[in-house]
């Protein structure tokens, strides 16, 4: 029942995210000349303050009886809860598969390259970074989630001059004290979670590109004409032999992407304050509108219905179906704030006894979104009907359950 319920919920959001992930991706491949790499990059924290301004406990609206919703079911067409509970299962067996394969590659990745710690670099480097050389690394980058490494290539004294090897640990040394890997790590987590979706994926691709933009921003800060083509000459040198995939360590990107960071490397600090401020203004609105949009009603106000999440399709019983008898079962119920249902009694039943116990085995399970305090006294009307229709009602939510 959590799985199926945590995968109602991430179903539900899909919508808000792509939309906040199409506007991230066309901001990072249009905007960047405008606003900035170290702007837009910022922009991406939209994506899980939209999530969670969404998502606001005292967002759940309360549970109102006033609109009635009608549910036929047949032997023929079952409750989509049992299709849900497969769907649910396989995305957790996709989800776990990549997480495993992600997990595996990194540690094989690590492995390949054979690390032999460096005791002595000409250049300086903040205190507490280890440096290690291997053969098997094309460019310089970093390693590790947590502990972080400086790898160079064995034979970086001849693949860079000094002045281009001093930009390129500098470029190494921001990812590190930015903690780049574990932020790449953690990017990584919610992209495999979100698999199903492209758009997070291709979010995902935007963010690792805004990345090193930004690093490039930052380590050419108050550099010479002749540092800035140094280092564009450096980043064309550890083009693209990294490899990306699964991978939460920084890498110097294909020659798209090298073309990009060459051209944001040109057109830097050419950025726009009104086009910035204006973003920020449509962010603002944008934020604003879920946590209003998600607010409760004023008191006396007529309430939206909210539904169960999970809703158990109830058994006809044998004797009855065989008989050709059809009746009504009135439940009075309360819902707990983790969402489940409690303290179920029967009101009223026609036939008296017949249909009580299957109803009350079904409303057993059925489950509500989770709320802060939960919900006392609900009343629900099931309805077991051979052939006939039953009559609409505004008083209780009712379901027909036909044989």
């Amino acid at each position: 029942m959590v799985i199926q319920t945590g995968f109602n919920w991430l179903i539900e959001q899909q919508l808000l995210l792509s939309i906040l992930f199409c506007g991230f991706i066309l901001l990072e491949r249009f905007g960047l000349k405008t606003l900035g790499a170290r702007f837009v990059y910022k922009l991406a924290w939209l994506v899980p303050a939209g999530l969670v301004i969404a998502n606001l406990p005292n967002a759940i609206k309360p549970l109102q009886n006033s609109n009635i919703s009608h549910y036929l079911i047949t032997p023929n067409q079952p409750f989509s809860h049992e299709m849900g509970i497969s769907w649910a299962l396989m995305y957790v067996l996709i989800t776990m598969g990549l997480l495993i394969a992600s997990f595996i590659t990194h540690t094989r990745f690590v492995k390949s390259l054979q690390l032999t710690e460096l005791t002595h670099l000409e250049h300086t480097l903040a205190t507490g970074i280890k440096t290690y050389a291997s053969q098997y690394a094309a460019t310089p980058m970093v390693v590790g989630i947590f502990k972080s490494k400086l790898v160079l290539p064995s034979n970086y004294k001849t693949q860079f001059d000094k002045a281009s090897l001093a930009l390129i640990l500098e470029h190494e040394t921001v990812h590190i004290k930015r903690k780049d890997n574990l932020i790449n790590a953690l990017l990584l987590l919610a992209t495999i979670l979100l698999w199903f979706n492209p758009l997070a994926w291709m979010a995902y691709a935007s963010c690792r590109r805004l990345q090193e933009l930004t690093c490039d921003e930052r380590v050419l800060a108050n550099k010479t004409t002749h540092q800035h083509i140094l280092y564009s000459k450096a980043l064309v040198n550890c083009a693209a032999a990294t490899p990306a995939g699964l991978m939460a360590y920084s890498h110097y990107g294909d020659k798209k992407t090298m073309l990009q960071r060459l051209t944001n490397i040109k057109h830097s600090g050419n950025h726009s304050s009104l086009a910035k401020g204006g973003i920020l203004l449509v962010a603002a609105t944008m934020l604003s509108t879920l946590a209003i949009a998600k607010q409760p009603q004023a008191q006396g106000a007529k309430q939206d219905h909210i539904s169960p999440i999970i809703r158990i399709e109830p058994r006809y019983p044998t004797k009855a179906a065989q008989q050709g008898i059809s009746g009504s079962v009135v439940l009075k119920y309360d819902i707990a704030a983790n969402g489940k249902t409690k303290n179920i009694s029967v009101i009223q039943s026609k036939p008296s006894g017949i249909f009580d116990k299957s109803a009350k085995e079904a409303l057993a399970k059925w489950e509500y979104k989770i709320s802060e305090a939960g919900f006392n006294d609900v009343l629900v009307q099931l309805d077991f009907a051979i052939n006939s229709e039953v009559a609409n009602t505004d008083l209780i939510e009712r379901i027909k359950v036909s044989h």
